[in-house]
């Protein structure tokens, strides 16, 4: 490999986080959006957790077509929009699988001593 290929590390150096950043700088070459961490677009495991589900609950709203991803190649992390997570067919879903508590007066508590 050159040492134009390797960049940094063909001096001797390791990549780092900064100077990844910076030869994306230098290159114009842009980062996933989801690692600005600005809020606007998200990874799966961050929409999973700001809707309290699963990344498979999120990759079955994007297969569906119920939740717009991108990705810059295919097999690379999703990339989702935060504000694509407030549509209602997706809040819809989430209500209608959402467990629910059944109260029964006929059933016994099996804590009744608490």
């Amino acid at each position: 490999m050159t040492h134009e290929a390797n960049g940094s590390a063909g001096q001797g150096k390791t990549w780092t986080a900064r100077r990844v950043q910076s030869l994306r700088t230098v290159h114009k070459i842009s980062g996933y959006r989801s690692s600005d961490k600005n809020g606007e677009w998200l990874t799966m495991s961050d929409a999973a957790a700001r809707l309290g589900v699963s990344h498979v609950k999120i990759r079955r709203f994007i297969r569906d077509g119920l939740l717009p991803a991108e990705q810059v190649m295919r097999g690379a992390p999703y990339q989702i929009r935060a504000s694509d997570l407030e549509d209602e067919r997706i809040k819809a879903d989430l209500a209608r699988n959402t467990p629910r508590r059944i109260h029964d007066d006929n059933q016994d508590s099996l804590f009744s001593a608490i």
